[in-house]
């Protein structure tokens, strides 16, 4: 009986971690009237918060594309500057809810599955020109942006926003895209 209770308290434990990856932090609210559509493409990584899995990368850019179950294929590539090469990631992320809600669950390693919140995008014309992106707690954040470069009032729009929402964006760290800028 007692190893029965130790067995099910284990499961239970890990299946509520596991679900507390695709949460979301204090005040973050998914875009509703979200369109993948709209988002499809490659944006420019333009801040983030500091995480080994990008650490010492520049030129970082993420390509979204539809998968043929509904979900995106997500395909990172960052310039890492203390090896001096570019390093490739390819994921998938699959709608949480709603197909029109902007949380999505990514994964760039089989089953383990982290929070992907869409919190505020730029509407012009058809595609979304940035986007604000949070992860499950305020140790994830990111500006992305159609192009290698933002202007300053968004910027500092971004850092209002995600001081209001808790983030320490005094740990921000603005990304180099002037490796995108050269090839053009």
């Amino acid at each position: 009986m007692l190893k029965t209770y130790g067995i099910r308290l284990v499961i239970v434990a890990t299946l509520a971690a596991l679900s507390a990856c695709t949460g979301a932090p204090d005040g973050v609210r998914a875009v509703e009237g979200f369109k993948v559509e709209s988002y499809l493409g490659q944006w420019y990584e333009i801040a983030r918060l500091d995480h080994s899995f990008e650490r010492d990368m520049i030129g970082v850019t993420a390509e979204y594309s539809l998968r043929d179950d509904g979900g995106l294929t997500v395909l990172n590539r960052g310039f890492k500057t203390d090896a001096q090469l570019w390093s490739d990631a390819e994921g998938k992320a699959f709608f949480v809810g709603k197909n029109d809600t902007g949380h999505l669950k990514v994964s760039f390693f089989g089953p383990f599955y982290g929070s992907y919140i869409i919190f505020d995008v730029g509407r012009e014309e058809e595609d979304y020109q940035y986007a604000f992106v949070s992860g499950m707690n305020t140790d994830y954040l990111w500006l992305l942006s159609r192009t290698p470069t933002v202007s300053d009032k968004l910027l500092s729009d971004f850092k209002l926003r995600a001081t209001e929402l808790g983030f320490d964006t005094t740990q921000l760290i603005i990304v180099d895209q002037s490796i995108h800028q050269k090839n053009r």
